[in-house]
């Protein structure tokens, strides 16, 4: 009798069991691709237990909620429902060597996608627009990018952000201002390390730039247009001003110093090897280049990671 495959939910807890034991790589210390920024501060969250209670306690409150809401009004990706996204998210999620997660399609026009949950129970949501728009390598991107999420074990802090972004009131109170301004700051960090994992995945950086720059533009009938050297000019005048530090306000780096960011781990060892090409820079040594503009203004805290 041939043997039965092993079932999702098992497969993905063996691998958080192996995880947490460092049996297999994506620990917050395990992804080689993983941004320096992230990875510090990522640490000191560790060593601040106010932190780690109030965030443990908001997700675990609201996890089931969440869950059950997708299921009541998204279609969820499987091999006999949606089996083109799902062959996509499995492709990423061997590309990064995480057991294959679950995915949901949500009815949106707006291009986002996103990871709720915990470590050990995590699941992705996709907008229909972005499927609607992307070509099946910029799905890739995209999916390898929540992926990376689960893989560097972000998917708590990540969800606490997004519902203290979307329910201002109560659980507003659970964080000081102080722990916020500090989430956000990591969260823009997090951001070009999961970047990085979704360019793995997508095999190529020009394509994750081309994404970003659909996102940016929004236009089908206007993606044809699109100049990736020409967005990229951007980025320098943005560095100028007063007006860059309210970014300190947003959990995402603005797109210009992400494409710029991901133009440098192009160059990285790190990306080529994965590519099976020789030489690149020095992993370190991009870090530090992109630590440099990603951060926006001075905060006080938070091992030596800076807004």
């Amino acid at each position: 009798m041939p043997e039965l495959p092993e079932p999702a939910e098992t497969s993905f807890l063996r691998y958080v069991q192996e995880r947490d034991r460092g049996v297999v790589g994506g620990t917050e210390e395990g992804s080689r691709y993983a941004f320096g920024g992230d990875l510090q501060m990522l640490r000191a969250f560790k060593r601040a237990a106010p932190l780690e209670l109030a965030v443990g306690s908001l997700v675990r409150a609201s996890k089931t909620l969440l869950r059950n809401q997708y299921l009541g009004t998204t279609v969820r990706v499987g091999p006999n429902q949606l089996p083109r996204i799902h062959g996509i998210v499995k492709e990423c999620a061997l590309r990064l060597g995480v057991p294959v997660p679950t995915v949901y399609v949500a009815n949106s026009p707006y291009m986002n996608a996103y990871t709720y949950g915990t470590d050990e129970d995590s699941f992705i949501v996709v907008h229909s627009k972005l499927i609607d728009d992307f070509t099946d390598d910029e799905l890739k991107f995209v999916i390898g990018h929540e992926v990376g999420h689960i893989q560097n074990k972000h998917v708590v802090y990540m969800t606490a952000l997004r519902l203290l972004t979307i329910q201002r009131n109560m659980l507003m109170s659970l964080l000081s201002p102080l722990i916020k301004a500090g989430l956000l700051a990591w969260a823009r960090r997090a951001e070009i390390t999961c970047d990085r994992a979704g360019a793995l995945c997508a095999g190529d950086v020009a394509i994750a730039q081309q994404a970003f720059l659909k996102m940016a533009c929004g236009s089908t009938k206007l993606y044809g247009e699109l100049d990736v050297g020409s967005y990229l000019e951007q980025f320098e005048e943005g560095q100028r001003g007063v007006g860059r530090v309210t970014e300190i306000a947003a959990s995402h780096p603005y797109l210009p110093k992400r494409m710029k960011a991901l133009a440098l781990f192009a160059e990285s060892d790190v990306y080529r090897g994965a590519l099976g090409l020789p030489g690149g820079r020095p992993l370190r040594e991009i870090d530090e280049e992109v630590a440099r503009f990603i951060k926006v203004a001075p905060l006080a805290s938070w091992g030596s990671g800076r807004s």
